[in-house]
């Protein structure tokens, strides 16, 4: 049987094996404060490669340590982090998998010591810091960090380059709002809440020529915030600047009642890859094969990004190709194991 999920992807001159791609998933796990990669990343990355998944994407990694979520949350935002993603770049490519990273910035989430950031002067929640709003200097400072970050990740060997743009992060503040409540060229209609991100985009693609991912969350969930209509808009001028896909999440810039079920952000990478003509993947509650299959087979995405899934069993690929009915090379040493 030939399915889709298992078919090759080819995004500039990177081809995946399949479209299983592994969501980028905080994991909390760099001690002292460093942001460098501890012995946790470099079992759990590569134990999803030796699983057969096709693009293995590192968790939000900060490009500045203002911009963390938390202490604990992986950093590029100096050279010595370089050698720590190149081993772990090393690894997971040595069992025929490719590797992205995400770069971050928090923003108003951020919970740390000290003064946090945001496109305005409001906190997330109650139990939330108050945020400073950033001055212009500041936003400058913040799009040469992203620059720098990707810099540091093609250094480091990275395949692909993922912009957080989704879950209420920094980006996300600025195009919603909801939480953008400038007055400049930053806030107020579309194209300027944009702006942020068309320049940390225009700075990436400065030092970057790979292929660019944009994770967004295409529904705040809110009666006065954005919709997938709005990022429609927003894909389309990624698209037009060099944005190769568009990972699609939802909801997290404002607290929300989210109603979760299987596949339930799926109709929003439909909606974004048909109307914006930008490839897209669909993420959010996809555990079956049957279900990851059949979102490629009706063009509602073209990669498939499973979360929750892998953390259960790292091994999903092998799981999938059994019941689709497909078969696919084991890892040598396990081929006794994988029948």
């Amino acid at each position: 049987m030939t399915t889709k999920l298992f078919s090759p992807y080819t995004i500039k001159d990177v081809t995946l094996k399949n479209r299983i791609v592994m969501s980028p998933m905080c994991m909390y796990s760099s001690h002292n404060e460093d942001g460098h990669i501890q012995n946790w990343h470099r079992t759990h990355y590569t134990s999803r490669a030796v699983g057969q998944v096709g693009l293995i994407i590192v968790e939000a990694t900060a490009v500045t340590p203002q911009g963390r979520i938390s202490p604990q949350d992986l950093g590029i935002w100096g050279d010595e982090h370089i050698e720590g993603f190149q081993e772990l770049v090393g690894l997971v490519k040595e069992h025929g998998a490719r590797i992205g990273i995400q770069l971050a910035h928090a923003g108003r989430k951020a919970v740390l010591e000290g003064e946090i950031v945001a496109p305005s002067a409001i906190a997330f929640n109650e139990q939330s810091k108050k945020p400073k709003e950033m001055t212009k200097i500041e936003i400058a400072e913040t799009v040469e960090a992203f620059k720098k970050g990707a810099e540091r990740a093609k250094k480091a060997g990275f395949d692909v380059i993922e912009i957080h743009g989704a879950h209420g992060y920094l980006i996300n503040q600025f195009l919603s709002p909801l939480s953008n409540k400038r007055n400049d060229e930053y806030g107020g209609t579309a194209e300027n809440r944009y702006r942020i991100l068309r320049e940390v985009i225009d700075a990436v693609k400065t030092v970057w020529d790979g292929p660019l991912f944009v994770r967004v969350s295409a529904n705040d969930y809110h009666e006065n915030g954005l919709t997938p209509a709005d990022y429609i808009i927003f894909s389309k001028w990624m698209k037009e600047q060099g944005v190769d896909l568009i990972d699609v999440s939802s909801g997290a810039v404002v607290p929300a009642h989210i109603h979760a079920f299987p596949s339930y952000q799926v109709p929003y990478s439909e909606i974004i890859r048909n109307e914006a003509g930008i490839a897209t993947g669909a993420v959010g509650l996809i555990t079956s094969p049957i279900q990851a299959e059949e979102i490629l087979q009706n063009d509602r995405a073209d990669l498939v990004f499973l979360g929750r899934e892998l953390l259960r069993d790292p091994y999903w690929p092998r799981t999938a190709a059994k019941e689709l009915g497909v078969e696919i090379e084991a890892p040598k040493q396990y081929e006794r194991g994988w029948l």
